[in-house]
């Protein structure tokens, strides 16, 4: 992927700067100059799995919210949900096609077995829109995150937990689904970081991102290392850092090494307050969906000048060159920031986090 744009990494609210990537050119009314088609328009928005709660938490809702607003509540969303399962991604895409959407928003299971029916779409005259994870074929735009940049967040935050020390710290790398590029571009990132500063003792690709796969993973680590040869573990999200823990708690770790994770998921929010994982990335889930929202709107109605002002960046994807994109900034999250990011920014509130089982955690930190 090729990179142009500079992204700030801080630990601070991201409020400022997801109000900013509003301006970037796309309307909230339909109603500027004369679109090439009107606000009846149809979107299907195909998402690849439920294990991460975030799909059916903030992207599904937040884009479909957005498509109405800017459609003066006119325009439509059909959503499929895959259930990890290619083939029947491969058949809801098809549906979509069949009922001759205007635009299909894709969050691939797997990247690569999906281009052939993102070919059928184009040649059905229907755009593409990569969400998240991009998908091979002539895609249209594609909308995520910094992968790299995550992994690298992860990365140099894990170094920073273990601190110095004469010893190389033993390390376990819990890295996501084989089938899914971003896990590739979130290994490269923290590869960067870690690389000649600790061992790694141990490497997994996780299928299907399941935790109860991280889990096993784990277990096996720990027969072969030692429960007390496990001195960090790098986990590429944070459903896996559940198993994770679950695993070495398991094996009778009561003093568990620092965990990283990945979306800010609820429980490990509350994990983190507790101390139980050391850090997440905090992704904003809803400002993804939203721009996504913007940026079919802006293509399928022939707003040229939007459309480009919301895909400056450019990637390349195994079959295509040069992909007009978009890239959200990230945030690394841990103990010390939870009150001016999750909280700030509206995720969650304090009394999500701090449930009668936190309270005293959450006191501790002086989150109230």
């Amino acid at each position: 992927m090729r990179r142009r744009i500079a992204i700030s990494v801080a630990a601070t609210s991201m409020s400022l700067l997801l109000a900013g990537c509003g301006a970037l050119g796309a309307s909230e009314s339909s109603d500027e100059a004369s679109p090439s088609k009107g606000n009846d328009i149809t979107v299907g928005l195909l998402l690849p799995e439920t294990e991460n709660t975030r799909y059916e938490e903030f992207d599904h809702p937040y884009f479909e919210k957005k498509i109405a607003s800017l459609t003066r509540e006119q325009g439509k969303v059909e959503y499929a949900n895959a259930g990890a399962d290619e083939t029947k991604q491969a058949e809801q895409m098809q549906k979509m096609i069949d009922d001759k959407v205007d635009a299909i928003v894709l969050d691939a299971v797997n990247s690569h077995t999906i281009a052939p029916s993102v070919q059928k779409a184009k040649d059905a005259g229907i755009p593409v829109f990569a969400y998240d994870r991009l998908a091979e074929g002539p895609i249209t735009a594609y909308i995520s995150f910094d992968n790299e940049l995550v992994g690298e967040v992860q990365g140099r935050s894990l170094v920073e937990a273990l601190g110095g020390s004469d010893t190389p710290a033993r390390i376990v790398m819990m890295n996501g689904s084989p089938t899914d590029p971003n896990a590739k571009q979130f290994k490269a990132g923290a590869m960067a970081e870690l690389n000649g500063k600790v061992t790694i003792a141990r490497s997994f690709d996780t299928q299907g991102w399941k935790p109860e796969n991280a889990e096993a993973n784990m277990a096996e680590a720990i027969e072969a290392l030692g429960k007390n040869g496990i001195d960090g573990v790098y986990s590429a999200n944070d459903g896996m850092a559940g198993g994770i823990i679950e695993a070495l708690e398991a094996a009778g770790v009561t003093e568990l090494p620092p965990i990283t994770g990945q979306d800010a998921e609820l429980s490990a929010v509350q994990r983190i307050v507790a101390g139980e994982q050391y850090m997440s990335v905090y992704k904003a889930y809803p400002q993804e969906a939203e721009n996504a929202a913007e940026m079919v709107v802006a293509y399928v109605q022939g707003r040229d000048i939007q459309f480009d002002a919301l895909t400056r960046d450019k990637v390349d994807s195994p079959s295509h060159q040069g992909i007009p994109a978009q890239l959200v900034p990230v945030v690394a999250l841990t103990k010390a920031n939870i009150k001016d990011t999750v909280v700030a920014d509206g995720f969650y509130k304090v009394s999500d986090i701090c449930t009668a089982k936190f309270a005293a955690d959450c006191a501790a930190i002086k989150l109230k």
